[in-house]
């Protein structure tokens, strides 16, 4: 959840002008008429709000990342920590690539290799020339917010071909912000750091394709000084380990993970990990000790409903889709909660309406991703329609109430003119995107029935789990559950900049 009012508004290794990483990348001199033909894959997914972000040409498989992190010194030290990482991903071509992109922003690249081989820091070749073993050169743009990290293999890489890359990195960490001046990604702290990347910012802390269509699973291996807690996604596959005043945190995410979804959140925590859900789901949380006595009492009495709020949700969108939750409470703030797979991060304490937003994000948004930063409204909408469901499970208040309350509400000029099906990039956090999206849904399962709109909703994240759909797929979802045309219902909810109708204020 990234809901907050809109704000208006590296280090080059080598500068290339932006043709050089376009996605049309030139062809390489051909093989054989009958070969392949080697190019360079797109610099970005194309993606309309970030074009740059994650990459072409491959499909990531799997991330191990093995991170040395130093907090900050006391106060009055500067806030920046110091930061060294080792990145092994494992990737497959998906077509025959000459060379291929990275995302990485604010980090120095010390040494890489392809398959063992390493690689030089070298200016891009000339065209059709070779270049022994391989190459990468490294282009930080803050202007232009481009951040890549070009890599170009020696021999090329053919369509189909599994390969490794290895990344040594490092830097200082600082409080990256995103394209709001929101901070996102690396924030440091402290005591640790706060990781939350929506987003696109995990290109602050490691090598990535950093858009949601390229998922992979994830290992890490966190090392921080002693006594300090490293917590991320997924479950501990073996105990910590201290050896000469470090600590060596370990975490397996064997789960399919969008890399906006990874954290790696460093602080004082206290790790729990005392129950689990009706279904077995084992919850681990992690609460910072330095909570006063009234935001550890609140983070307590709403962490405790965490297994509850899994068997209900299980009862309406089906199976928890991953192999662990639990919860990041940090005493710092970046102002928002995240809903990070497994561990989402809170700032300052844990709501409960706010823990069950971030818990419905794990099949909305995290088990089925948008495809296009456009389609956000199926996170947010549907995380906080499930909480108007959550509320009324409780007694508090029905959704039709919460429905009602938001419809009748007076708005401010321009409210309506937010189309949240294209929000914009500077309007994907704002506050229609979370509650006419979340109307847009209780105003659908007005128009298609109880049935037909949980039925449908089980069929969402059962045909997309692991994997990414837009609007459109979600309105064919619901129109083969419902056998119902939607398209006036999505055009008026989704895209037309004026109040909708009252067809649907009433059951």
């Amino acid at each position: 959840m990234r809901s907050r009012t809109r704000l208006v508004g590296g280090i080059a290794v080598a500068t290339l002008a932006l043709g050089a990483i376009g996605a049309a990348g030139a062809a390489a001199a051909p093989g054989k008429p009958s070969g392949p033909r080697y190019t360079a894959g797109a610099a970005g997914v194309g993606d309309a709000y970030f074009p740059y972000a994650g990459n072409g040409g491959y499909d990531v498989q799997h991330y191990d990342l093995d991170l040395r992190y130093t907090p900050p010194a006391a106060a009055p030290a500067p806030l920046e920590g110091e930061f060294e990482g080792v990145a092994t991903i494992d990737l497959v071509a998906t077509q025959d690539l000459d060379r291929f992109n990275l995302d990485l922003r604010g980090m120095e690249v010390h040494a890489l290799s392809v398959d063992g081989k390493p690689a030089a820091s070298v200016a891009p070749p000339l065209a059709g020339a070779e270049v022994d073993g391989a190459a990468y050169w490294h282009v930080q743009d803050d202007d232009a917010r481009i951040w890549e990290l070009t890599v170009q293999p020696r021999p090329k890489i053919k369509a189909g071909q599994a390969v490794q890359v290895v990344v040594e990195y490092g830097g200082t960490t600082t409080r990256p912000e995103d394209i709001e001046g929101a901070l996102y990604g690396w924030v440091t702290t402290r005591d640790g750091a706060m990781v939350v990347s929506e987003p696109e910012g995990s290109m602050t802390w490691y090598p990535v394709s950093d858009h949601q269509t390229d998922k992979a699973t994830y290992s890490f291996e966190i090392t921080v000084p002693e006594g300090k807690v490293a917590v991320a996604n997924g479950i501990q596959p073996k105990p910590e380990d201290t050896a000469d005043g470090w600590t060596t945190w370990y975490w397996d995410a064997p789960d399919q993970q969008a890399s906006y979804l990874t954290t790696a959140s460093v602080g004082d925590f206290a790790l729990r990990e005392t129950y689990s859900s009706g279904s077995g789901v084992p919850i681990i949380d992690a609460v910072d000790t330095k909570l006063n006595a009234a935001r550890l009492a609140t983070t307590n009495a709403s962490l405790g409903w965490q297994d509850e709020m899994i068997d209900f949700f299980e009862s309406r969108f089906g199976p928890y889709p991953f192999v662990a939750y639990g919860s990041i409470v940090d005493n710092d703030s970046v102002g928002y909660a995240l809903e990070t797979q497994t561990r989402p991060v809170y700032s300052s304490q844990a709501s409960e309406g706010t823990v069950s937003h971030e818990l419905a994000h794990q099949w909305f948004g995290n088990a089925v991703s948008p495809e296009r930063w456009q389609d956000i409204w199926l996170n947010e909408g549907w995380a906080t329609y499930a909480n108007w469901m959550w509320n009324e499970e409780r007694g508090m208040r029905t959704a039709q109430t919460a429905y009602d309350n938001w419809y009748n509400t007076a708005r401010p000029a321009g409210y309506w003119e937010l189309q949240i099906g294209d929000p914009g990039e500077l309007g994907l956090f704002l506050t229609q995107v979370y509650n006419r999206g979340a109307a847009t849904l209780h105003a659908l399962r007005l128009e298609v029935g109880d049935d037909a709109f949980f039925e449908a909703a089980q069929l969402w994240v059962e045909r997309y789990d692991d994997s990414a759909g837009t609007s459109e797929d979600f309105q064919a979802v619901y129109e083969e559950v419902s056998g119902a045309d939607l398209d006036d219902f999505f055009q008026i909810w989704l895209y037309d900049q004026q109040k909708p109708p009252t067809t649907w204020t009433t059951p």
